[in-house]
């Protein structure tokens, strides 16, 4: 019977990171997880031909390059062969008319290209720019903050201080406004608030919901700043690089090794039992990197009203997953420069965002889904034969179970049934925008939320988000209130993960709060 002051069950991001800082502190440490490598949604993987290198679920690494782990911890991560390369060009969006605005790491470039459009949305555009290089650091600062805490007031204060009253006013806000009526006060240019617009799919919000303007602005105004990061030959080298640095460190991380429960002994988390029997002591912590309603009602029982209502942590809207292997990256009909681009998004306009986003929920297969098209071998070659390229394609978003089919063309309502011919939507979509581009596949390989979630039962009906992120379950709320500091109603059992603040990304952020209150420092 092996005996570790911490056990760690899961290891995605914050998992790993939340090991790494312990391992480095003094502890002993073992990262359990159940499937054959680590990294939950950060995967690598050769999934349609030999030598076509594919992020399978995340691929922007811009939250973790910037993240305080990441600078705590870089020389070590760098010395284990974490490699990044910056993508200059970070997004941009092409519309029907053939006309298309982007984002790269030159502020003058995109306040030009939005000039073309709007001279007053360009003006806005210059005076976010110069506000966000104040603005950043009170901003990031809360958010790599655990909620409640005085670190976080300090930041407030500070904030408060230097930027005054009405900032504060403004910055909550920001933080209660959906995408629409924070972009309907900034800009008058459709163009540019759909351009903007769409990274709020990237989460659950549509132009909508409240709560859903932080992340167009924040993504925006960090990827102008700073680029886009990628990881060279895959975002997997970030999950190499810590399971090596955490063995260095004294830690183990063990693959095919399943949870079956967590033993709780006088009300306390004392174990982790594996599948095969084998009980790993833990004498300070077990750390759970799990969605709430994997963690609750399986491995620990489900029996008081806090657990219960832990359970019931609600999942945003589904994603699916497209691999591409090509001879070419797409012939973007609005111009050359957009093959040159981390990402493509593909949505028309807001209302066709919101009418998607409806559907979803009401359980029907969006007729015209939002794309978030990545084209990583147009920063890094390296990633498929040479001359050859991958495309990273997310589709959002979608619904876990299929009541039916918005264009009535599709009349499968499983997804095993439903998930070829949807993806044969996803290619009419690309090429409407790409002439040709169907002549260019070589191979493709569809992950539906129900492959997701076969793949990564955190992935709960295929959200790859860990959880919407909607007001009632954000900020203090995160995965529900009075629980919001990685503790949990176990003594001695604490969460971390996207479904924990500050929420979904690659920033290590609950992991590496967690793993600091634990150690002290």
């Amino acid at each position: 019977m092996a005996s570790y002051d911490a056990v760690v069950v899961g290891s995605g991001i914050n998992g790993l990171a939340a090991a790494l800082h312990l391992a480095t502190k003094g502890w002993k440490v073992a990262v359990c997880e159940r499937a054959g490598m680590a990294g939950g949604a950060v995967k690598t993987g050769e999934v349609t031909l030999p030598g076509f290198r594919h992020d399978l679920y995340a691929m922007n690494l811009g939250l973790f390059a910037g993240s305080p782990f990441f600078a705590a911890h870089k020389n070590r991560l760098f010395a284990h062969g974490l490699d990044f390369i910056t993508a200059e060009r970070c997004f941009a969006t092409p519309f029907a008319d053939g006309t298309w605005l982007g984002v790269e790491k030159n502020p003058d470039a995109n306040a030009a290209r939005i000039e073309a459009f709007s001279a007053a949305d360009a003006a806005r555009w210059r005076a976010m720019t110069a506000a966000f290089g104040q603005d950043a650091s009170h901003i990031f600062g809360l958010l790599g903050s655990p909620l409640p805490s005085w670190q976080a007031l300090r930041v407030a204060f500070a904030a408060w201080r230097t930027r005054g009253t009405a900032w504060i006013a403004d910055t909550v806000r920001l933080l209660l406004a959906s995408p629409r009526e924070w972009l309907d006060e900034n800009f008058e240019n459709d163009k540019l608030k759909t351009m903007l617009a769409i990274w709020g799919m990237h989460l659950d919000f549509s132009p909508d919901c409240a709560g859903g303007a932080l992340f167009p602005y924040l993504e925006s105004m960090a990827d102008q700043t700073f680029g886009m990061a990628i990881g060279r030959g895959g975002a997997g080298t970030v999950v190499s690089a810590l399971t090596a640095a955490i063995t260095a460190a004294g830690g183990e991380v063990r693959p095919n090794a399943p949870v079956r429960e967590i033993a709780i002994e006088k009300g306390a988390a004392k174990a982790a039992v594996l599948q095969g029997g084998e009980r790993l002591e833990a004498t300070r912590a077990v750390i759970a990197n799990l969605n709430p309603r994997v963690l609750f009602g399986n491995l620990v029982p489900a029996s008081s009203a806090a657990t219960q209502r832990l359970a019931k942590f609600r999942p945003g809207p589904a994603t699916m997953m497209i691999h591409f292997a090509l001879n070419d990256l797409p012939a973007w009909s609005a111009g050359e420069e957009l093959r040159h681009f981390a990402y493509v998004h593909l949505a028309p306009s807001l209302g066709a965002l919101a009418k998607t986003y409806t559907e979803a929920l009401d359980g029907l297969l969006p007729a015209e889904p939002g794309l978030v098209v990545g084209q990583p071998t147009a920063i890094d070659p390296s990633r498929a034969p040479a001359g050859k390229h991958v495309l990273w394609v997310q589709v959002r978003v979608l619904p876990s179970q299929i009541r039916g089919d918005a264009a009535r063309e599709i009349s499968a309502t499983r997804w095993n049934e439903a998930k070829e011919a949807y993806a044969d939507r996803v290619v009419s979509i690309i090429e409407r925008y790409a002439p040709g581009f169907r002549s260019t596949i070589l191979a493709r390989a569809v992950l539906s939320p129900e492959d997701l979630e076969r793949d990564n039962p955190n992935l709960v009906g295929g959200d790859s988000l860990g959880g919407s992120h909607h007001l009632d379950q954000n900020f203090l709320f995160r995965p529900a209130f009075g629980w919001s500091r990685y503790r949990t109603p176990v003594d001695r059992l604490y969460m971390v993960g996207a479904s924990t603040w500050p929420g979904a990304g690659t920033g290590a952020g609950s992991g590496f709060m967690l793993a600091k209150m634990l150690a002290g420092a």
